[in-house]
């Protein structure tokens, strides 16, 4: 029913509540389970100008210290037996997760939340209701509070 599954992190222990689920799931279906990262890309404050080159350097770190935290739960996962890959990706974080789901055709996307509600969730964004209005593809959402 559900081959491969994607779990999106954002290198929080929030986010990680939902892998205890992933690996339960991935076990009982023989599923693939793909770790998804979205990369911000740096920002600047005020009026600052960071060259072309000073900027390249901090999203290439960012990238590599992305690739190196999803590596660590990509062992983890095949060291219980369960198939698992990585994806790193620059771009709008909902955005990239519903492209990410529809290139890799997964048929289940695993989201934790942190539960806001209400004006909460209006000033502080959720990514998981942004992936639920805009893919077509089944969503696990658990609720997850604090760090």
């Amino acid at each position: 029913m559900y081959n491969t599954i994607l779990v999106p992190l954002d290198g929080s222990k929030r986010a990680e509540r939902i892998l205890g689920h992933v690996e339960n799931l991935a076990r009982c279906f023989k599923s693939k389970v793909i770790f998804l990262q979205v990369v911000r890309p740096p920002y600047l404050v005020g009026t600052e100008i960071m060259d072309g080159a000073l900027y390249q350097k901090e999203l290439e770190q960012r990238v590599e210290e992305t690739v190196s935290y999803l590596n660590t739960w990509q062992e983890k996962f095949l060291e219980k037996g369960i198939a698992a890959q990585i994806r790193v990706i620059n771009g709008p974080v909902v955005t990239s997760i519903v492209e990410c789901a529809e290139i890799e055709n997964v048929d289940l996307i695993t989201i934790a939340s942190h539960g806001y509600s209400g004006l909460s969730r209006v000033f502080y964004g959720s990514s998981a209701a942004g992936v639920l209005n805009n893919s077509e593809r089944p969503l696990l959402l658990i609720r997850s509070r604090g760090d």
